[in-house]
């Protein structure tokens, strides 16, 4: 029996009420971004409370990343193969159960293994939303609105997540952190089978789904194979793939976050290192040579979308530096408390929201996606040289700090969507899911790999700068001013990247449409009529956009993308 005919409301179907269900999308992801940062504001509390040592105390969170990254990709593509309504509702539902199992854990052991569940269930929650998000939104213009909402509510919840971490640990107790997820889960699981439309294979548009076929089975020389509809339920998984990819993905997070313990050079990470490239390469031959592959290698193809999960990664490995690095700065070198930090970071928060929600869609509309990206890139960076000039006395927030922090706002809010819209510029009704997982799966990677950096870049100069006979607040700005630069230089290094991947590609000849490019790994002109990206291209958008004066080079197509 499906969750849905366990429901008492009736799913309504694709396109009614998008803004609702958007919103229902929305505040799934929210309380998972909000869990990954409210719990750093009470790990001392839960520490005492329930005896943690101090090694032992990182796996509260250590636990839950590993799980989190670990299953992202495995958790899209189950939602392409049996519905990303599915796996979103049995998200929301673990997560909230696992919520209500962390609030009420009285020992370490309990309180890990609830972290674990929470991790598994938020990588099934983030690894959909956004290709629901996708197939939600068909057009540009609706699309590049809904990403910045999404944009905006991965941002504001971590800034929401510091504050009420800070706010819920002070007034009530440690364990209500987890208990707000409850109410917030709840509701979300409910809304979904009301608002979000049934995605099940055996529910899918055929005409869509056989046009997506026609295409594949054209590419691959099977003309003959091209007019079937595939059948409902017949994809599979592919059980060694999705074990090695996940053993692979969990091996490498915890490989990273235990460099803090270990050091990079030690014999323990260069083994686990090792042998989760080993694994994650023997899950690529796998994918080879499998007949359903749990990640078809094609969807990489496309420099566009290979190039946007490279820039994110890069722009999220400096991003994750902008609030540890600012956090530490402001506790240790300003004295501010938990609370007060996050009072501080609030505006980047609503900077992000404006960004994100008022001008990146019409500016994307405008300019392009990459026209957006570029220059935002290069504000990113600037945000950190201006934090590397702090000074570690006499600093004040509103001269030395501030400003920073609303440059990262604007970058932020501008960067992400168009991101969003490149890393996600091949969906398709068969692949969404899997496209969501990966673009996440890079976001996490990039965030502890750089998260990781970092921070054993700033320990390792403070304790040089400490061996050299400095106070202890010079030698920790000291720390702090190495991370900002290292940090600038890989969004240098992203917006070199993405001038480079994410060009236009030249007008292909002889397709009677002056708007449509040739891109590597595109797919098939009958699936750009139904895939998410291409959208505007249909002929409703097409409709649409008559009579209205526009330049050239207009975001009909692809081309207003990159």
């Amino acid at each position: 029996m499906s969750l849905v005919s366990l429901s008492p409301f009736r799913p309504r179907p694709a396109g009614a009420s998008r803004g609702a269900a958007l919103a229902v999308l929305s505040a799934g992801t929210l309380m998972i971004i909000l869990d990954g940062t409210i719990v750093n504001v009470a790990l001392p509390s839960i520490q005492r409370d329930l005896g943690f040592s101090q090694s032992g105390l990182a796996w509260v969170v250590n636990a839950y990343l590993i799980a989190f990254a670990g299953l992202l990709l495995l958790s899209g593509r189950l939602g392409d193969l049996f519905g990303r309504r599915r796996i979103l509702i049995g998200g929301l539902a673990a997560f909230t159960a696992a919520s209500l199992l962390c609030g009420f854990a009285d020992s370490s052991g309990l309180l890990i293994g609830a972290r674990f569940v929470q991790g598994a269930a938020g990588a099934m929650v983030s690894a959909v939303s956004l290709g629901m998000v996708i197939a939600l939104y068909p057009d540009a213009r609706g699309r590049a609105r809904a990403m910045g909402v999404y944009s905006f509510v991965q941002s504001a919840g971590g800034v929401l997540g510091l504050l009420a971490g800070g706010v819920l640990t002070q007034a009530i107790n440690w364990h209500w952190i987890f208990f707000v997820n409850l109410p917030i889960g709840s509701a979300a699981a409910l809304f979904s089978l009301h608002l979000l439309p049934d995605d099940r294979p055996a529910a899918r548009i055929p005409e869509a789904d056989r046009i997506h076929k026609a295409g594949q089975a054209g590419r691959a020389g099977q003309a003959g194979q091209a007019g079937r509809t595939p059948k409902a339920g017949s994809g599979s998984v592919d059980v060694p793939g999705a074990v090695l990819v996940t053993a692979a993905l969990m091996l490498g997070v915890y490989t990273i976050v235990k460099t803090a313990d270990r050091g990079w050079t030690s014999p323990a990470t260069a083994g686990f290192a090792a042998l989760s490239v080993l694994l994650l390469a023997a899950f690529l031959v796998r994918q080879t040579t499998a007949a359903q592959p749990l990640m078809p290698l094609r969807i990489f193809r496309s420099r566009i979308v290979s190039g946007a999960n490279v820039v994110l990664a890069l722009m999220v490995a400096g991003g994750f530096g902008f609030q540890f690095m600012s956090s530490l700065y402001l506790q240790q070198v300003l004295g501010y408390d938990p609370l007060k930090i996050g009072l501080a970071l609030a505006p980047t928060g609503a900077v992000i929201g404006v960004m994100s929600l008022a001008l990146s869609a019409r500016l994307g509309a405008r300019f392009g996606q990459r026209a957006v990206l570029l220059p935002s890139l290069l504000l990113f960076a600037g945000g950190f040289l201006l934090l590397a000039r702090a000074p570690s006395a006499h600093a004040t927030y509103v001269a030395d700090v501030l400003p920073a922090i609303l440059v990262f706002g604007v970058a932020f809010g501008l960067a992400m969507p168009s991101l969003m819209t490149l890393g996600m510029s091949e969906a398709t009704p068969a692949d969404s899911g899997l496209l969501s997982g990966v673009f996440n799966t890079a976001q996490q990677i990039g965030g502890a790999l750089g998260l990781a950096v970092l921070a054993a870049l700033a320990a390792a100069r403070t304790d040089h700068e400490r061996a050299v006979g400095h106070a202890l607040p010079a030698a920790l700005t000291s720390g702090y001013h190495l991370a900002f630069l290292v940090a600038a230089g890989l969004l240098l290094f992203a917006a070199a990247l993405a001038a480079v991947l994410l060009r236009p590609s030249a007008p292909s000849s002889g397709t009677g449409d002056g708007n449509r490019t040739e891109d590597s790994g595109t797919e098939d002109r009958g699936t750009e009529a139904v895939n998410g990206l291409s959208a505007p291209a249909s002929s409703q958008a097409r409709n649409q956009d008559q009579g209205r004066d526009r330049p050239a080079a207009a975001p009909t197509d692809r081309t207003a993308h990159v």
